[in-house]
């Protein structure tokens, strides 16, 4: 039965959209942590976990979901595994916010308009 759940959580997270795995990554403070040391220079998993006071396996688990929202690259040199950041899924979720921001702007725009008029006892336009 155990089994069949962790298949179910595997496809789930398989058919996510990747705009859905980067807002997951960065929903959790840990891991934007990491991405704020990683944005300075590429880091050893060990380098990554000292600051955080976590344990490696910890630490990997957060990798792994960095890594699926395409945010990190892993690499190997001899025994010792580095991670760098990878910014582009960022720039994408910036682009989605982007639009939002535009609309938000647009309407406090109206409503500075509204304000002006109604303060000095014009008919403010709706």
């Amino acid at each position: 039965m155990r089994s069949d759940l962790g298949k179910v959580y595997r496809m789930v997270n398989y058919h996510q959209e990747p705009l859905d795995l980067v807002f997951k990554a960065l929903g959790d403070p840990t891991r934007r942590r990491m991405l704020g040391s990683l944005s300075a220079r590429e880091c050893s998993v060990s380098e990554l976990a000292e600051p955080l006071k976590m344990t490696l396996p910890a630490v990997t688990k957060h990798i792994h979901v960095l890594e699926r929202a395409g945010l990190v690259r892993r690499s190997k040199r001899g025994r010792t595994h580095y991670v760098r950041l990878d910014p582009g899924p960022l720039a994408a979720a910036h682009q989605w916010l982007e639009v939002y921001r535009g609309l938000w702007n647009e309407q406090f725009d109206k409503l500075d308009v509204y304000l002006a008029r109604k303060k000095t006892g014009g008919t403010p336009d709706v």
